[in-house]
């Protein structure tokens, strides 16, 4: 079946997201359309057990243009895969269900794709707090500020043009019959893979920072580094391992840091040189560290993190550098999930 021209595909997978699904519904129904051009709504459902299903399966009552699949992989990437090849849209907006979006997000990525003829067009994401606890502030503070997390420029904020990924954006519906759909080895870090891919095969991934998504992170400062250390970190090694193209050092410095930290350790009881370059290091890593909290002290006007964000920040980093090894130590010893048929 040929796409339609006329429509638009929104795709949300879903597992459980009762607190927020319910706003993030009501703004994109909210959306200004293009000209001429309608909307579908693909939700799948990742069999969530909080009620999620039961009220998206009423708004699809309510809504012609909802429609409602169940997701039984659970992971995000199988329930897109699967909306993307029953959708009818000639492009695919991806969205995430604790994500906020301007009535214009639709219509400012439709304009870029059409007007630069895009394969993937995405926006930036300004990272809210999950609520108004201390944790969830020092969470946003640490994953806004370039010293925690590097270069990443749908984070921090980019100039319009060419990008190696963007945040929640829209695919040109053949570009998945052009080079595949979602590498489904990869639970985490699948989308950084396939705009890899599009470029890899000289397509364009465009990044508009107009289009600006407010995102919920992690509600305490735990489960932020519980989800960087078991989850996002192991994943960019398994993603290097199956896509070598993927490979980018803002993704390996914390590997390369904790690797330091932990050798240094032990190197400088045996070498005094050793001690005085380690020791000189960490002093300038945390000095660093502390004109970066000041500064984001001053941004979000909280002196607490002062104290703490440099603490956080080296916690953050040791964290996802440990993730990181994990992952490659599971692909050495041949039990990394990805290795598994």
């Amino acid at each position: 079946m040929r796409p339609n021209l006329n429509l638009i595909s929104i795709v949300l997978t879903v597992r459980n997201e009762i607190e927020n699904i319910a706003d993030c519904l009501d703004g994109i129904l909210n959306f200004q359309r293009p000209e001429h051009v309608k909307v579908e709504i693909i939700f799948a459902d990742g069999l969530s057990e909080d009620g999620t299903y039961e009220l998206l399966e009423e708004k699809s009552f309510q809504h012609e243009n909802i429609v409602l699949i169940k997701n039984p992989n659970i992971y995000h990437l199988f329930g897109f895969n699967h909306a993307v090849k029953i959708c009818k849209g000639d492009y695919v907006l991806w969205l995430g269900a604790h994500t906020f979006y301007p009535k214009d997000y639709l219509k400012i990525l439709f304009d870029s794709a059409t007007k630069h003829n895009t394969d993937y067009v995405g926006g930036i994401i300004e990272t809210i707090p999950y609520d108004n606890t201390y944790e969830a502030l020092a969470v946003q503070a640490l994953t806004t500020h370039p010293f925690g997390v590097g270069n990443s420029g749908f984070r921090l904020g980019a100039k319009e043009g060419p990008a190696d990924t963007a945040s929640y954006g829209l695919y040109k519906k053949d570009i998945f019959e052009k080079i595949g759909y979602f590498n489904e080895k990869l639970i985490r870090c699948q989308d950084y893979e396939f705009n890899c891919r599009i470029r890899k095969t000289n397509g364009l991934v465009w990044i508009n920072p107009n289009a600006i998504a407010q995102y919920k992170n992690q509600k305490s400062i735990f489960s932020f580094y519980r989800k960087q250390n078991s989850l996002e970190a192991p994943y960019n090694a398994y993603m290097w391992y199956i896509a070598p193209y993927t490979f980018t050092y803002r993704h390996a410095i914390t590997g390369i840091f904790s690797t330091g930290v932990i050798g240094g350790i032990v190197l400088a009881t045996f070498y005094p040189i050793i001690k005085i370059i380690f020791s000189s290091v960490m002093i300038l890593y945390f000095l660093l560290a502390l004109f970066s909290a000041v500064q984001q002290a001053i941004r979000y006007k909280k002196p607490l993190h002062i104290l703490t964000l440099p603490i956080c920040f080296f916690l953050y980093h040791f964290s996802h550098g440990l993730g990181i090894f994990s992952g490659l130590v599971r692909l050495a010893t041949g039990t990394a999930p990805v290795q598994k048929h």
